[in-house]
Formats: C-alpha cells, sequence, structure tokens
C-alpha cells in the first residue's frame, strides 16, 4: 500500500478528473460494429448508403445537365465567399493559436497510441508521404502563377507599393496562404483522430474525434451526419485539387506538343490517373503511396534545385529571409486581426484557400493520423506545421522570386501575359522556358502533377473507403477501386459541368459544416488530452508508490 502522502497525492488527481467531468473516454463500440457484410462489400450502415448515392447523383446531374449545374454551383461560390469570408477566416485563426497552445502546454508531452508506442516511419517517408498526399498538386499549379499574381496585382489594396516591398507584400500573401494555417488545420484534425483511435481504441473515422461532446450517442445520427460531412468534404476538397491537375497536365501537354487544350484532353488525362490510382490502389500503402511519395519528393527536388542554380541564386537565399520577414509584418492584415479592405481578394483568395483546405482536412488528417502512431502531441504538431511549410515556403521562394525578376528585371512578359489572359495551367510551362533543357524541365514538371495526382487519388480512396467502412483499415479492395473510380468520374462531371467554378463551389459548400465540426473538435481534444495526462499522472504515482514498496520489502 502506498503511504498517506503518496496517498493522497493519487486521491488529489483522481478527485480532480471527476470533478471536471473527465473519464478515460473509452468505449464498448468496436470497428465494423455496424457494418453490412453483403455481396463482397463490407461498408457502413448508412454511411456508405447516403454518400455514395449522393455523389453519384452529382456525378449524373453535371454529365446530364452541365449548364445548369454550372450556373448553380457558380451561385453557390459567390454567395459562400462574399456571405462567409469572416467565418472561414476566423476558424483558420483560432486552429493556428489552439495548435500553438497544445504545443506550449503540458498537453503536448502525450504520445499517440501510449507512452511505450513507437513511430512506424522515419521523419523522411512520413514527412513526404503527408506533403505529397496532401497538397503537392497546388505548388506545381500555384508556385509560379500566385506570386506573380501578386505581384502584378498587390492584396490590401496596396496599389501603392513598389519596388522591393511590392515583391514582399506578394510573397507574403502567397506564404500566408500555403503555410502554417493549412497546415494547422490538417494537425488539427490528424491529431483528433490518431488521439482517440490510437489511445482510446476507437474506429478511425471522424465521429470518434468527437466523443467526449456527444459520448455514446455519437454512434447514431450525430455521428453518421459527422461522418458523411466529412466524406462529401474529402471528395470536393480532392476533385478540387485533382481540377487543377487536370487543368495543368493538359495545359503542359498542349503546350508542349501543340495540340488544342479541349475538354478531351482533361478527360484523357484524368482516365489516365484514375487508371494508374488503380494500380497505386492494388499496391498498398507501403508499396504504393510511400513509394510513389518519396520518388515524386525527389523528382520535385530536382526540378527546385535546377531553377535554384540557374535562377537569381543570391536573390532567392537572401528573399526566404526577407520573405519570411515580411509574411510575419503582413501577418496581422492578411488575417483580418486589424481588418481587410480588400473584398476581391480576400473572397477570391484568402476565403478560398481557407475552406479548400477545410475541405480537405479530413482527407489529409485521416492520412496523417493513420502514419503518426509513436509521436508526441508537440511533435506532432511542430513536425506537422514546420517541415511542410518550410517546404512550401522554398518552393514558392525559389519560383515566385525567379518569376517576378524574369518580369520586373529582365522585362519578359510571358508568365504576366499568362496571368492577365488567364491561362493559369500555362504558367509553369511558359515560366520554363527561360531556362536551358526546356522540352525535359517542362515534361518533367507534367509528369510531378501526374505522380501527385496518382498520390492523392490513391490516399483519397483509401481515406473515402475507411470513413464508409466504419473505421476498417482492412477491407475489400473492391471499395477502394470503387472510391477511386468515382473520383475520377466526378472530377470529369465538375470539369464538363463548370469547370473550375463548379469544384471550387462543392469545396466551399462542404467546408462550412465540416469547419463546425471542427470548433467542436476543439473542445472534444482538449478534453480528452486533459485526461489522459491526469489518469497518466495517475498511474505514474502508484507506480512510483509501488517502487518504493518494493524497495522497502527487499
Amino acid at each position: 500500500m502506498p503511504n498517506k502522502k503518496q496517498a493522497a497525492h493519487i486521491d488529489e488527481l483522481a478527485e480532480l478528473a471527476r470533478a471536471e467531468g473527465l473519464d478515460d473516454y473509452t468505449s464498448e463500440h468496436r470497428v465494423g460494429e455496424d457494418n453490412i457484410k453483403t455481396l463482397g462489400l463490407d461498408v457502413h450502415n448508412p454511411v456508405f448508403l447516403i454518400s455514395g448515392s449522393t455523389i453519384v447523383l452529382v456525378v449524373v446531374f453535371a454529365l446530364a445537365l452541365p449548364g445548369l449545374a454550372a450556373d448553380v454551383f457558380g451561385q453557390w461560390r459567390v454567395a459562400l465567399t462574399t456571405q462567409l469570408d469572416w467565418f472561414f477566416m476566423a476558424v483558420a485563426n483560432l486552429v493556428l493559436l489552439f495548435c500553438l497552445f497544445l504545443v506550449l502546454s503540458p498537453l503536448g508531452a502525450v504520445r499517440l497510441g501510449g507512452p511505450d508506442a513507437r513511430p512506424r516511419y522515419g521523419y523522411a517517408s512520413w514527412i513526404a508521404m503527408l506533403f505529397a498526399a496532401g497538397i503537392g498538386i497546388g505548388i506545381m499549379f500555384y508556385g509560379v502563377l500566385e506570386p506573380m499574381t501578386h505581384a502584378l496585382t498587390p492584396p490590401l489594396s496596396a496599389t501603392g507599393v513598389t519596388g522591393a516591398e511590392r515583391r514582399g507584400l506578394a510573397m507574403a500573401a502567397t506564404i500566408y496562404h500555403w503555410a502554417f494555417h493549412p497546415w494547422a488545420v490538417y494537425s488539427l484534425v490528424g491529431l483528433s483522430l490518431a488521439f482517440f483511435s490510437f489511445n482510446k481504441g476507437l474506429p478511425l473515422v471522424m465521429r470518434s474525434a468527437l466523443y467526449p461532446v456527444f459520448g455514446e450517442r455519437i454512434w447514431g445520427w450525430p455521428g453518421h451526419v459527422v461522418d458523411v460531412l466529412a466524406v462529401f468534404a474529402t471528395l470536393f476538397g480532392l476533385a478540387t485539387s485533382l481540377g487543377f491537375g487536370a487543368e495543368q497536365a493538359a495545359g503542359g501537354i498542349a503546350y508542349l506538343f501543340g495540340i488544342p487544350n479541349a475538354n478531351w484532353l482533361r478527360v484523357a488525362v484524368i482516365s489516365l490517373i484514375t487508371f494508374l490510382a488503380l494500380g497505386s490502389v492494388l499496391r498498398g500503402l507501403d508499396g504504393g503511396i510511400k513509394l510513389l511519395s518519396e520518388l515524386n519528393m525527389g523528382a520535385a527536388a530536382v526540378l527546385g534545385v535546377f531553377v535554384l542554380a540557374l535562377g537569381p541564386t543570391w536573390d532567392i537565399l537572401s528573399g526566404l529571409v526577407q520573405y519570411s520577414g515580411a509574411y510575419l509584418r503582413y501577418l496581422p492584415e492578411l488575417s483580418n486581426w486589424v481588418g481587410r479592405e480588400d473584398d476581391y481578394y480576400m473572397h477570391n483568395w484568402t476565403t478560398f484557400y481557407w475552406a479548400w483546405w477545410i475541405a480537405f482536412s479530413p482527407f489529409v488528417g485521416m492520412f496523417i493520423a493513420r502514419i503518426s502512431s509513436g509521436r508526441t502531441v508537440r511533435e506532432f504538431i511542430v513536425a506537422a506545421l514546420l517541415a511542410p511549410s518550410a517546404i512550401f515556403i522554398l518552393w514558392m521562394t525559389i519560383f515566385g522570386e525567379t518569376a517576378m525578376n524574369q518580369y520586373f528585371l529582365e522585362g519578359w512578359q510571358g508568365v504576366a501575359k499568362t496571368v492577365r489572359e488567364f491561362e493559369p495551367e500555362l504558367s509553369l510551362f511558359v515560366f520554363l522556358e527561360r531556362f536551358p533543357l526546356t522540352l525535359l524541365t517542362s515534361a518533367l514538371g507534367v509528369l510531378l502533377v501526374l505522380v501527385f495526382f496518382v498520390t492523392s487519388m490513391d490516399s483519397g480512396s483509401l481515406i473515402v473507403d475507411t470513413m464508409t467502412a466504419g473505421g476498417k483499415i482492412e477491407t475489400p479492395v473492391g471499395q477502394r477501386i470503387f472510391w477511386c473510380i468515382f473520383l475520377g468520374l466526378l472530377g470529369v462531371a465538375l470539369m464538363l459541368g463548370g469547370g473550375l467554378n463548379s469544384l471550387q463551389a462543392l469545396a466551399l459548400a462542404s467546408a462550412f459544416p465540416f469547419s463546425l465540426v471542427m470548433l467542436l473538435m476543439m473542445v472534444s481534444l482538449y478534453r480528452g488530452l486533459r485526461a489522459e495526462r491526469l489518469l497518466l499522472a495517475v498511474a505514474e504515482a502508484e507506480s512510483e508508490a509501488e517502487a518504493e514498496l518494493a524497495v522497502e520489502g527487499g
């Protein structure tokens, strides 16, 4: 028995947990308990039926009535970006602050999977997978385009700025959109799923992250709604990324080979990638996604080093420091902490980005969760925030600084012309014309887009299948094939039914309800981590008391 002092300490910790209404947040519910197993399927009832049938209806509607679909989805996009701008920006800011709080608090010491868990993947493989499955397609599409766009038309209505200040603002806005805020959103979702799955044994589905809020009711309709919203957000967020990838890959192929960049080419690109993604699906996580992610990171590094070496190397390296400082300087205004009046920019860039990241977060968050057991909360957030953000800052500076040099210092109009004539899919390939080995580097650019496309479709079908199978990881491969094919069909349907506007509208529409889920997720994760911290303290105190007794008895 522990002595009186030790017993009092243990009782004090336990009483603190009870006083705050905390328990160990474990449930008797088991993975796949509500699944239906028929016709070779193993799917959750009713999540699979609701989400699957809705996606089929969206595909049929967009293909059968493309004009009407374009009008409807276009109206959604305008309404959502103009009416909910403040909400999306507030959620993104709050999530980033919450992640920083967890890093600095004692809760950051909690280890995913328990005190004895160790990581399955090393840092290099882990970062490569979360980066490639996350928004790898985006940096290929926006790496040259966005800095040049902001340089030509500065955000914050700052039309009077010139020279270095103008370029600093352009890069600050680019970094703001691609670095810490989106990865905080992903970290929140991924950390919530990983903690409640690995530490509490709950299924790896979105509803599990809200168990402290809803309790056992999470296995009923509240949980069904949460999981269906997560599936919609994932599919429409992914479809948006795939739409950008298809636009750029088709534009690059048309540009390189002098063929028309028509819808048939975009459909052919999506069809090819869907076929390749199916092959990756059959190879599994380690044989497919992990291998492709590492290869793609290597290929991206080759292209980045090539531009760094042959571009304005010193300007790029010094720009890393200058533009990071500019990001910090403009952060309060860009984040709307002190007010923004550039409605066009805020709606068409920042608001859309924040909604896109929120829509994308169930996919990236669940994928990160699956590969992150064994890391502490602090390690998870710091690595997930800093490593991808550093990669994006480096990439955007290399390509953005070089593109701005081509325009402002060399007087070359190529990239600026693609911005003014709204040919964003050509920006990267026109940019590479100023370098030697243009055909080879452009082909490498197309290949990078295609492989990022494959990893996103493969990992996306894996995650959606997990969501619609009640958290089961080992499911019939036919289910992942189903989701992979329908993800490709969704991309084709929305591209034909309004193009990128339709894709963006559905991403925005799915992001709003899921952002409400994220607000509850912060409350839930805090309560879960605090309970875990107290329970571990009780266990540690009991263990120390037993050890002392053993020594005294010996």
